[in-house]
């Protein structure tokens, strides 16, 4: 590794951790030449991927899109930024997961709602008035039965699980 004050091509490792939860390796070096320490970070490199719009047009995935519109759902929740940034990860390795150079939006949108459902109802009902476009009260009506029916019936299976543990 070339040292950033010399420029000689020598040094040598002193020491190495993970960083970023394992996905980086931060590792301090030491210039043989001008004693001089510097740390350097290497990182799995990933491939590009790509986001099949609607219209055709493709454009480079961008966490950050995800992460922002998480943020605007969640916008006044008592939600904590961490918990806000662990699902948007959560949503990118699922998408990287795929293996699939090229994803389309609408996959992106779909896994964002379905990790929303059990993150936080309103963050949901948030994102999914802007990513379904309702067009009217209806729409918006439609969405809410379904997710009043879904945590019916996770009621209904929890106390159901209950009865069964207290016989």
């Amino acid at each position: 590794m070339r040292c950033p004050y010399c420029k000689t091509a020598d040094s040598r490792v002193v020491d190495s951790r993970a960083a970023d939860d394992g996905a980086t390796i931060r590792r301090r070096r030491e210039c043989n030449a001008c004693g001089k320490r510097f740390t350097t970070y290497e990182v799995v490199e990933k491939l590009p991927l790509m986001v099949v719009k609607n219209d055709g047009r493709r454009e480079v995935f961008k966490r950050d899109k995800i992460l922002n519109g998480l943020i605007r759902s969640c916008d006044k929740r008592d939600i904590s930024m961490e918990r806000i940034a662990a699902l948007a990860n959560a949503v990118e390795r699922d998408i990287r997961n795929t293996m699939d150079q090229e994803v389309p939006s609408k996959r992106i949108g779909e896994l964002v709602m379905e990790k929303l459902k059990d993150f936080d109802d309103v963050a949901y009902i948030r994102f999914a008035s802007v990513y379904r476009k309702f067009a009217d009260v209806s729409g918006f009506l439609d969405e809410l039965k379904e997710l009043q029916a879904r945590k019916k019936c996770e009621a209904d299976k929890v106390a159901q699980a209950e009865k069964g543990i207290k016989l």
